[in-house]
C-alpha cells in the first residue's frame, strides 16, 4: 500500500480528500451530501466528545436529548432565525408509503400527508424553547445548563468530508439565566471550554473573537467564535458560542418569577462545536507522509511492530513484548501490538504513518539480543533505539513532546501568517500570494464588508477579544475605525 498521497503544496484540497479517504477516516455514501465515518475516524471523534462533555459537565452542564423533528410553526417564531436556515431545511410532508398500483415499487401515500410539516433540525433553539417553556417557572428553576449530543441537517449542496456535509454530528448546548450578564458569561465561559479543548487536545492554537453583525448565528444577539488558521492559509471556524439575548425567550414566551415576584423573560445562550473539527486537526497537522495526530486524540497511542522470520521468532518476541503492552495500558495509554502475519513490517509501517499514530515500536532479532526496540515519532520521523528498560519511560514523555510540539509547530505556522496592512492594495497583494489572517482597520458598515468580500472573497473572521484597539482608517473607505479586524478567505 504506497501513500502515494498528492503534495499539500501541489493540490491542497486533493491532498485533504485523499487523506480522510486513505486514512480510513470516512468516505461519501450512497446518499448524496452525507458522509459515512468509518471505524478510525468515528474513535478520533469519540475522543473528542468525551474531552468536551467532561469539560462541559466540570462546568454545570447536564446532558438531556430532544428530538429530531420540529414543527414548522416553532421555526417562524422567531423571524431572523428562520430566515437564517429556511435556504437549509429538508422537511417531512407525510408519513407512509405504499406498493404502487402498476406495481413499479413504492409511492409515497397521498393519503398520508401530515397536517402540519416537520422540519429536520438544522439546529434545535425553537424545539428547545418551547420545552423550556414548561420547565421554567421561577428564578428557583435557573439557571438551566443543557446540552445535547446529536446530529443535524442542513441541505448543503456543496460537500466536502467533514468541512460541508448535509447531516453532521455535533453538539448544542441550550442555556437559560435569570440575567443578561449571567448569559454573557456563561456565552464567554464556553467560548474559553472550546478554545482550551482545541489548544490544550487538538493542539490548534485558535483566536477568540467575536463576529460581526452579517456572520451572526440567525436570532443571536452576538456571535463569539473561535478561528483556526490551515496549512493552505485559510482560516476554519472551529466553534462558535450565542449571546441570545431575550429573543428565543420572547417568542416561546419563557418567563420566569424574579426574586421581587415580578415576571420577567428569561435571557439565553446557545453553543456548538461539530465534525468540522475534525477538519481542522487532519488540516492543521497533517503533511505529504499522512495524518499527524496528537497523542491526546489518536484512537492508537503506540504500535508495535515485530520483525522476525518464521514463527518461533515471533512468539518469542510476542512473549517479550506481552509485559509491555500490559504496562503502557495500565498508565492509560492506548497501544496495538500488530502481529498479522498478512502484511509485511513495510507495510505496516507504512499504514500507521499514514494514519497518523504518535509512536511506533520496532522489534526484531537484534532488538530481541540487545533488549532494546527501535521508537520513531511521528511528528519529525525521527528514530532511536531505546533500551526495554527506560521504554515505559521514553514513551510517556514522547506523547508530551509530541503534543506539545505540534501546537508550538501549528502556532509559529500561523503567527507567520498574520499580516498587518493599512491599505486595500496591500491588503489584496497579502491576500493573493500569501494567504493568512490579515489585521486591517474596517469603517464598521456592513456595506463595506461586503464589498470586500464580492472583490476579494476575504470575510471578517472576528474582532479579536484579545486585540489591541487602536483607532485608525478604514482600509478601503478612509473613514474612521475603533480597531483593526481580521480577515480570511476560510472554509
Amino acid at each position: 500500500m504506497g501513500k502515494n498521497l498528492t503534495k499539500r503544496s501541489e493540490d491542497y484540497s486533493k491532498w485533504y480528500n485523499e487523506l480522510v479517504l486513505k486514512a480510513d477516516l470516512a468516505e461519501n455514501s450512497g446518499v448524496r451530501g452525507c458522509m459515512v465515518i468509518k471505524p478510525y475516524g468515528f474513535a478520533i471523534w469519540e475522543k473528542m466528545q468525551a474531552g468536551l462533555d467532561k469539560m462541559f459537565k466540570e462546568t454545570g452542564h447536564e446532558n438531556a436529548y430532544f428530538p429530531i423533528f420540529i414543527p414548522k410553526s416553532y421555526l417562524s417564531k422567531e423571524a431572523s432565525h428562520v430566515e437564517g436556515f429556511a435556504k437549509e431545511c429538508a422537511v417531512v410532508t407525510h408519513y407512509r408509503l405504499k406498493n404502487a398500483e402498476d406495481g413499479s415499487g413504492i409511492v409515497v401515500d397521498p393519503e398520508a400527508k401530515l397536517e402540519e410539516e416537520l422540519i429536520v433540525r438544522p439546529t434545535s433553539e425553537t424545539i428547545i424553547w418551547d420545552t423550556y417553556r414548561k420547565w421554567i417557572q421561577s428564578y428557583r428553576d435557573l439557571p438551566l445548563l443543557i446540552n445535547q449530543w446529536a446530529n443535524v441537517v442542513r441541505w448543503e449542496m456543496r460537500t466536502r468530508l467533514f468541512l460541508r456535509t448535509a447531516e453532521f454530528l455535533w453538539q448544542e448546548g441550550h442555556t437559560a439565566h435569570a440575567t443578561k450578564q449571567e448569559a454573557i458569561d456563561e456565552a464567554e465561559l464556553i467560548l474559553k471550554v472550546y478554545a482550551t479543548f482545541a489548544e490544550e487536545h487538538m493542539a490548534v492554537p485558535v483566536i477568540q473573537g467575536i463576529k460581526t453583525e452579517s456572520e451572526r448565528f440567525a436570532g443571536a444577539v452576538e456571535t463569539y467564535c473561535i478561528e483556526a488558521l490551515m496549512q493552505d492559509g485559510k482560516a476554519l471556524q472551529a466553534g462558535t458560542s450565542h449571546f441570545l439575548g431575550q429573543n428565543f425567550a420572547k417568542a416561546f414566551d419563557v418567563k420566569f418569577a424574579n426574586k421581587e415576584g415580578k415576571q420577567d423573560h428569561v435571557w439565553a445562550t446557545s453553543w456548538g462545536v461539530s465534525t468540522r473539527l475534525m477538519g481542522a486537526l487532519i488540516m492543521t497537522h497533517s503533511d505529504d507522509n499522512g495524518l499527524v495526530l496528537p497523542p491526546k486524540l489518536a484512537p492508537i497511542q503506540v504500535v508495535i511492530v515485530p520483525i522476525y522470520k518464521g514463527l518461533d521468532q515471533l512468539d518469542a518476541i510476542s512473549e517479550r513484548v506481552a509485559p509491555l503492552v500490559k504496562e503502557l495500558r495500565s498508565k492509560g495509554i492506548s497501544v496495538k501490538y500488530d502481529h498479522r502475519d498478512t502484511h509485511k513490517p513495510g507495510f505496516k509501517f507504512n499504514e500507521y504513518e499514514l494514519k497518523g499514530v504518535p509512536v511506533r515500536l520496532a522489534i526484531g532479532q537484534r532488538d530481541m539480543e540487545n533488549n532494546t526496540f527501535e521508537v520513531a515519532r511521528r511528528d519529525t520521523l525521527e528514530k532511536e533505539t531505546v533500551a526495554a528498560d527506560d521504554l515505559v519511560a521514553r514513551i510517556e514523555t514522547l506523547l508530551e513532546d509530541i503534543q506539545t510540539n505540534i501546537y508550538e509547530k501549528a502556532l509559529n505556522f500561523r503567527e507567520a501568517h498574520i499580516t498587518t496592512v493599512d491599505t486595500y492594495d496591500e491588503f489584496k497583494e497579502v491576500l493573493e500570494a500569501k494567504g493568512g489572517f490579515i489585521s486591517a482597520h474596517w469603517d464598521g458598515t456592513a456595506e463595506t464588508e461586503e464589498r470586500i468580500k464580492d472583490e476579494t472573497k476575504a470575510t471578517i473572521r472576528c474582532i479579536p477579544l484579545d486585540g489591541d484597539t487602536e483607532t485608525g482608517k478604514c482600509m478601503v473607505t478612509g473613514k474612521p475605525s475603533e480597531r483593526r479586524v481580521l480577515f480570511a478567505k476560510a472554509y
